[in-house]
C-alpha cells in the first residue's frame, strides 16, 4: 500500500511536467515518452529495492534478537534428553496386574486391569515441582486416583497420594447405581481407613510398587519437560 501511494504521488508530479512537453516538442513526443517510462520505471525498482532492504533488515533484527533464547531452550532440549531419568529404562516388574498407558502431552498416566469382575483404573499425576513450601519428602509423593468399578454400576473412588512408606487415602467418594454420588465423608475412622487401604492391596494397588510408579513418573516429568521445551522452540522459530 505505501509503495502504490509513492507512485501515485510520483507520477502525479510528473505527468503536469509531461503534458507541456508534448505540446511544446511534439517532434521529439517518441523520444520523450520513453525518457519518462524508463525514469519511472527506474525509480519504481529503487522504491521496491528500499522496502524490501527495510523488511528483511526488521526481520533479521528480530531474527538477532530471538538468538539467545533459541538457544537456550535448544541447550535445555539436549540437556533433559540427556538426563539419566529421560535416558532411563524402566522394566516393569514381574507379576505387575495392571496395563499401563502413557498420555503424551499430559501429566498423568494411567493403570487398568480387571479382576474378579471388578475394573480397577488408577490415574498417577505428576507431583509438584519441589520449590519454596515443599521439602524432598514432599517431591517424592505421588498423587493418584483410584476407582473399583463393580457390574452393577456403582464404585468407590479413593484420592490418595502415594509416599515411599505407605499409600494414604485422602478422600473416598461413593458412586450409587442410579448415579448418586453419596455424601462426602471428610474423615474416615481410622480401622475403616486401614481396611480400604488392605482392599486396595487385595486388587493391586501395593506398597511394593511404589519404586515402580516413581520411576515411571521420574521419567513421564523428563518426557513432558523435553515436549514442552521442543513446542516453545516450534513457536519462536516459526
Amino acid at each position: 500500500m505505501a509503495i502504490t501511494t509513492v507512485l501515485r504521488i510520483s507520477i502525479s508530479s510528473v505527468l503536469p511536467f509531461a503534458v507541456v512537453r508534448r505540446t511544446v516538442e511534439r517532434r521529439n513526443h517518441h523520444h520523450y515518452s520513453s525518457a519518462l517510462f524508463t525514469a519511472l520505471y527506474q525509480y519504481t525498482l529503487l522504491l521496491l529495492h528500499f522496502y524490501s532492504s527495510s523488511s528483511s533488515s526488521a526481520e533479521k533484527e528480530t531474527s538477532s534478537a530471538d538468538d539467545p533464547l533459541v538457544r537456550a531452550v535448544k541447550s535445555n532440549i539436549k540437556s533433559v534428553e540427556e538426563s539419566a531419568d529421560h535416558e532411563a529404562k524402566v522394566e516393569v516388574p514381574n507379576g505387575f496386574p495392571f496395563d499401563i498407558q502413557d498420555n503424551p502431552g499430559q501429566e498423568t498416566i494411567s493403570l487398568a486391569r480387571e479382576c474378579q469382575g471388578e475394573l480397577i483404573e488408577a490415574e498417577l499425576y505428576l507431583s509438584r515441582v519441589p520449590g519454596e513450601g515443599h521439602d524432598d519428602l514432599e517431591a517424592k509423593n505421588i498423587p493418584l486416583d483410584i476407582s473399583v468399578s463393580k457390574k452393577n454400576g456403582t464404585s468407590l473412588w479413593f484420592v490418595c497420594t502415594a509416599v515411599p512408606n505407605e499409600i494414604i487415602i485422602d478422600f473416598l467418594y461413593l458412586y450409587l447405581e442410579d448415579g448418586e454420588i453419596a455424601p462426602f465423608i471428610p474423615e474416615i475412622e481410622e480401622n475403616i481407613r486401614e481396611a480400604f487401604q488392605k482392599y486396595l492391596e487385595i486388587r493391586g494397588i501395593k506398597l511394593s510398587i511404589y519404586n515402580f510408579l516413581s520411576e515411571c513418573m521420574s521419567k513421564k516429568k523428563s518426557k513432558e519437560h523435553a515436549l514442552w521445551l521442543k513446542k516453545v522452540n516450534k513457536i519462536v522459530e516459526a
